[in-house]
């Protein structure tokens, strides 16, 4: 798909935008001196965690996302509830988040803990996770400026409204992204998360199952891939764990197969049809289908971009000593 360069400049001026004095504060070298083992230490607990459970990758980059977009990213979806606070991590879009993710973090801060205690945070091992599993499963290596502290603050009453669910429009998406500061192309590039991971049945049940008053199945899903998501999830009231790759051609590599299963209806959720079909992000996921290049690289500036969203620096945070829960616990 080609583009008068008028409009590409257009279209990349959200990438070329100044960095905030907060994200200025931040360094790719931040822990070169206190902590110069940090990145061997992260390349090695997550190729070992990834090695042992592949479904790591999508997990970690999805409570990464969900940290991010609730008062930045500060790790504070990481913190576990206490008889004093109920922390975001229990709100019911965050429930069904991977167990996996969560001990990778663990894993890493135990590491470090013993090479460089009190130094680095929860947040930087979150986002450098993150990253380096993206680049793992055959996605982009992207640069990460660290030097965040961890919040002081995780609640519940937090999250409502500030993430995307399964039912959600794109008419309702889009605002969501842009009141985050997020354009269009960016929310379509991130959306391109789903080339890896999958969806529980109990998020698309409605477009299987007495879809309309004419159709009993959504008439966008491919008719043979409907029928071989309606065997998989005939029981899914039942049986809440049952699931679906988000991808069905290559649920663990991360490349642009999304986009393309779009344009043969074999996106899985509400969301993923709208995409293909609004005329506002149809563009985007035509580009993104037919050139992998340009996705990576639109995807590597959103996620450098939501990476640095709301960071804590200096006193306005904390190093955690354990990532799920306060240095003082009764916060």
């Amino acid at each position: 798909m080609e583009f008068p360069s008028l409009s590409l400049l257009l279209l990349l001026l959200p990438f070329f935008s100044l960095p905030s004095p907060t994200q200025s504060k931040l360094s790719p070298d931040y822990y070169n001196k206190t902590c110069p083992s940090f990145f061997s230490i992260m390349e090695k607990v997550v190729f070992d965690k990834q090695m042992s459970a592949p479904t790591t990758a999508a997990g970690t980059l999805r409570i990464f996302f969900h940290d991010c977009m609730v008062g930045g990213c500060d790790a504070s979806i990481l913190i576990a509830s206490n008889a004093f606070n109920k922390g975001e991590r229990d709100a019911d879009i965050n429930l069904s988040l991977p167990g996996d993710a969560f001990d990778l973090v663990t894993r890493a801060k135990t590491a470090i803990e013993l090479e460089c205690p009190g130094i680095v945070s929860c947040s930087d091992i979150l986002a450098v996770a993150t990253r380096n599993l993206i680049t793992m499963v055959g996605g982009p290596r992207y640069d990460i400026r660290l030097g965040r502290k961890d919040s002081l603050v995780s609640l519940i009453s937090n999250v409502n409204g500030h993430l995307a669910t399964a039912e959600m429009s794109v008419d309702q998406i889009i605002p969501l992204f842009a009141a985050n500061g997020f354009s269009i192309q960016e929310m379509v590039a991130l959306m391109g998360a789903h080339t890896i991971g999958f969806s529980h049945c109990k998020e698309f049940a409605d477009r299987l199952f007495n879809f309309s008053k004419t159709s009993e199945t959504d008439p966008a899903y491919d008719p043979a891939f409907a029928i071989g998501l309606k065997k998989l999830c005939a029981n899914y009231t039942a049986n809440l764990e049952l699931a679906a790759f988000n991808d069905v051609i290559t649920p663990g590599k991360f490349d642009n197969m999304y986009f393309k299963n779009l344009q043969r209806g074999l996106g899985l959720l509400k969301v993923d049809n709208d995409l293909v079909v609004d005329k506002r992000t149809k563009p985007f996921v035509t580009l993104y289908a037919a050139d992998q290049k340009a996705f990576f690289e639109a995807f590597s500036h959103a996620m450098e971009k939501v990476s640095v969203y709301k960071v804590k620096t200096g006193k306005k945070g904390e190093v955690r000593r354990r990532c799920d829960q306060f240095n003082n616990i009764n916060t």
